[in-house]
């Protein structure tokens, strides 16, 4: 007769299992607790709960075919895992998006990120590493409940194998089910990590980026036809007034750091956010219903779109990926018309890889930060501060030849918001976010900055024959911080109203304007280009482009974001959901399907020509 203390004997368990099962509960646990997406039924909890088990049993299950060096396999996977998953959770914390292969490769970067990267850091994150540290101390100290060191058969590692792959096919065929088409999303991340989950996620951006390399060396001028017929077919006439009533002045564009439009004529404890662009927009042109359409690239992406007139990749920033390629970008446009262009930029040159680029479209001069006196008293943060940036620049804009183009790109406003005492205007805002409090002073300290320097812009007699165009670049306040926003907003964040925070102030003064207008169809960043061109007189009728005029009297209101989502006068649709612009609520999905369709034909088209590099084969001269 079996004896009982052998019936109730406890099992142990192997430390291939330990480390599966200890890495599949944090990711899951990270997934609830660190990454911010939503789960509409029990289906997708279930996928999510699941989606990390394949992968883990499959990389661990090398440590089988190990003998002498198991434990350490075992150890320094399970370290690599937890830290790709932690670069994930910083990434996500003011991003609110996955990391991406481009995005690693971005390493000149590394070095201008550090006070944004500490920022986001917590002395608790050592918890994320918890699992690495106890299978440490098994391997070290050997618990009873840990199974010896043991041989496995090839019977064994067969049905071990054969298990992991049932449960991957598994895995990816619930998800199909239940998201269609799910590996042609590329463009939505949370969706692919909800249903294939992280790790195997990061293992399908590489066969992406693999394929992406490949797409140039494939690439023909017969890839182009399609897209020119498409593009051409959606030209709009300009406004007849405005068209070259402004050939041959100047251009300033100002790319505003961080701001969003909530901002724009707000107080925080009765001191006003914004005067001196509250002030200016009586005497411009103001576009409340203008939306960013970054990526991963952010401010870079802004400059890209509003140069380009095209969409930025889902995946890392142009800059980085397609350096390379052949753009017929502003610069060069205005080169033909006789424009000398300039960027000023108080930071290192290499950063987002701006002295390609800029070569690339064709600007004359860049002054970064060597072109600058930058020390202790006059930086912070990301570097010199907003007032001293525009002072120390006005010297050399007028030493430009005209008619000249150069671009502001500002610092100030940038994460982590942090300003010296000496130049809070306004008090921080009082919530549970840090980043929230600080937003406000760092855009109020912006605003004066510009205000100082369209001052200097009159003072020097360049302000009555330019055209300036000031825009945000991108969002400074991510949905990470949503309860705070939804406090201070008064209002529950939806997706709808998520993205309504897209907006971002677009304002254009034109020489000799006295008074303003708001104009409030829907636009984007993608509009600039060809508005811009189109008050100096030249004809983009033959301009591979995919957006509109701005004061074009037949231009179709819609703006698409390249996470897909689109907003138009009437609808918004995001997260897979149509929502009515006059309720705010959720529609039939069927009233979004014609828009769904162009949203998702354009950036199709837009990622054709950049990883083909298909310009190079298009001749407009």
């Amino acid at each position: 007769m079996m004896r009982m203390d052998r019936l109730f004997k406890p099992r142990k368990i192997s430390l291939i299992m330990l480390a599966i099962l200890l890495l599949w509960l944090k990711t899951y646990i990270v997934y609830k607790t660190s990454f911010d997406m939503k789960i509409e039924n029990w289906r997708q909890e279930f996928i999510l709960f699941i989606n990390p088990l394949s992968f883990l049993m499959l990389i661990f299950g090398i440590a089988l075919f190990l003998n002498r060096r198991r434990n350490q396999y075992i150890l320094l996977t399970s370290f690599l895992l937890s830290f790709i998953l932690f670069a994930n959770i910083v990434f996500f914390r003011f991003f609110n998006d996955f990391l991406t292969l481009p995005v690693l490769f971005q390493t000149s970067n590394m070095s201008d990120l550090g006070s944004s990267v500490h920022d986001l850091l917590n002395w608790t994150d050592i918890l994320y590493f918890l699992d690495f540290f106890l299978l440490a101390a098994v391997i070290k100290h050997r618990p009873p409940f840990l199974k010896e060191n043991e041989s496995y058969t090839t019977g064994s590692k067969r049905v071990y194998y054969l298990l992991a792959f049932a449960i991957t096919f598994f895995n990816f065929a619930i998800s199909e089910a239940e998201r269609p088409q799910l590996l042609t999303r590329t463009f939505d991340r949370e969706i692919l990590v909800k249903n294939i989950g992280t790790y195997q996620y990061h293992i399908y951006d590489v066969l992406l980026q693999t394929k992406s390399s490949a797409q140039r060396a494939f690439a023909d001028g017969r890839k182009l036809v399609d897209i020119e017929n498409y593009v051409h077919s959606k030209q709009t006439e300009p406004d007849k007034e405005l068209f070259g009533r402004y050939k041959g002045r100047n251009v300033i564009y100002i790319s505003m750091e961080s701001l969003q439009t909530f901002p724009i004529g707000s107080t925080i404890n009765g001191q006003a956010v914004t005067p001196f662009l509250n002030d200016f927009i009586k005497e411009s042109y103001y576009f409340d219903n203008f939306y960013h359409q970054t990526g991963q690239g952010k401010t870079s992406d802004a400059e890209f779109i509003t140069e380009n007139s095209l969409y930025p990749i889902g995946r890392g920033a142009v800059y980085f990926t397609n350096s390379q390629n052949t753009f017929r970008a502003t610069p060069r446009i205005l080169k033909n018309e006789g424009y000398y262009s300039a960027v000023f930029h108080a930071n290192d040159r290499t950063f987002w890889n701006r002295d390609i680029m800029y070569d690339n479209f064709g600007y004359d001069e860049f002054f970064d930060v060597s072109s600058y006196t930058v020390n202790e008293e006059n930086s912070v943060n990301w570097g010199l501060k907003d007032i001293d940036f525009f002072k120390q620049s006005m010297p050399m804009l007028k030493s430009l030849p005209e008619p000249f183009y150069a671009k502001f790109i500002t610092l100030t406003n940038h994460f982590p918001f942090t300003l010296d005492d000496e130049d809070m205007m306004v008090d921080l805002y009082d919530s549970d976010s840090r980043t929230l409090n600080r937003y406000f002073p760092a855009v109020r300290y912006m605003d004066e900055a510009l205000k100082l320097f369209v001052q200097d812009l009159k003072e020097s007699g360049l302000y009555d024959r330019t055209v300036i165009v000031l825009y945000g670049d991108h969002y400074g306040i991510s949905e990470n911080h949503n309860a705070e926003m939804a406090e201070y907003l008064g209002t529950d964040l939806t997706p709808f109203q998520s993205t309504q925070l897209q907006r971002v102030p677009l304002i254009i003064h034109l020489p000799g304007q006295k008074e303003g207008q708001t104009i409030s169809s829907v636009a984007a960043q993608i509009d600039l280009r060809p508005t811009v061109l189109h008050l100096l007189g030249i004809d983009t009728s033959d301009h591979i482009q995919f957006g509109e005029d701005l004061f074009s009297p037949s231009r179709e209101n819609m703006a698409i974001l390249r996470d897909g989502s689109f907003i138009t006068d009437d609808i918004v649709y995001t997260k897979e959901t149509c929502y009515s612009k006059v309720t705010e609520n959720p529609i039939d999905n069927s009233d979004c399907e014609l828009y769904a369709e162009k949203a998702k034909m354009e950036l199709d088209y837009s990622d054709r020509i950049i990883y083909g590099d298909l310009l190079r084969f298009y001749d407009n001269d």
